[in-house]
């Protein structure tokens, strides 16, 4: 019986990713199945509707609903200095050769709330580059790209994404980067004066300019084989010669399409080099 059960309510959401592709034009068809399915019936719980049907009803009537509810389903998982190693790396490997161009481009994909942002902003302004550094911070989630462009962070977090920042090989005070107040920090304008924020989603949209470093971390991973290889061509396009791309722990250019194009710098890190 929950077998059948559970045929029906896969059914019922793959009509329904169909729809919310038509009406609104997100489209979650190459999202990895497991977590859609996983994400969608939290909703359903939060929101106590009791079926997909009901869900289609109030997605395709309430416009803030369905912001509600791209919030929840999108992936929104992020940290300052996430795998500090990373941005290690990102200071010593990559930032000395970006710094021969008078001119920088980076893409911030899928810079959901900002930690990766400001993370990356904090360590372009250490090493002199943020003033000729222009970022294109980009999300498929509207509502989190506000979230970023204010750079207002929980206060019960500073005391990890401290230590985080210093193993990245952080120069400064890092409270020094943001004031506190009534439990929550904001951090310095001045870091995201040179950001774009702007909504795009990689499932479906193009390129719209060249960079010499994009970042898109924990984000493939969700995503299907197919998608994946979709994703990693846009970047590739996206790349001037000898550019940079760097990706999560968990992700990999091996078995794409791509991975001839590329040389690893850091292999562990999951930081490569465009060769052509």
């Amino acid at each position: 019986m929950k077998l059948e059960y559970e045929k029906l309510f896969e059914q019922e959401v793959e009509a329904l990713i169909e729809e919310i592709h038509t009406q609104y034009g997100y489209d979650f068809s190459g999202y990895a199945r497991a977590s859609v399915y996983r994400r969608i019936k939290r909703f359903l719980g939060q929101k106590h509707l009791q079926s997909v049907d009901a869900l289609r009803e109030k997605l395709f009537s309430d416009s803030f609903f369905f912001e509600n509810f791209l919030q929840e389903v999108t992936v929104n998982v992020t940290e300052m200095f996430r795998d500090a190693t990373f941005f290690l790396s990102l200071r010593e490997n990559v930032l000395p050769l970006l710094s021969t161009y008078p001119f920088i481009k980076i893409w911030d994909a899928g810079c959901s709330t900002g930690e990766e942002l400001f993370s990356l902003a904090i360590l372009l302004e250490e090493e002199g580059l943020l003033g000729r550094t222009k970022i294109y911070a980009t999300d498929i989630n509207q509502k989190v790209l506000l979230q970023a462009k204010e750079g207002i962070f929980s206060a019960s977090n500073m005391a990890a994404y401290t230590s985080a920042y210093y193993a990245a090989g952080g120069k400064r005070e890092f409270s020094s980067y943001y004031t506190s107040n009534y439990g929550s920090v904001k951090f310095s304008s001045h870091l995201v004066k040179n950001v774009v924020f702007y909504p795009h989603n990689l499932a479906t949209d193009s390129s719209f300019n060249e960079f010499h470093l994009i970042i898109c971390r924990n984000v493939l991973i969700y995503f299907n084989r197919q998608l994946q290889d979709r994703v990693l061509r846009l970047f590739d396009e996206s790349l001037v010669s000898l550019g940079y791309l760097g990706l999560g722990k968990k992700e990999t250019l091996i078995m794409s399409s791509i991975s001839g194009n590329y040389v690893a710098v850091d292999k562990n890190n999951r930081i490569y080099r465009k060769t052509n």
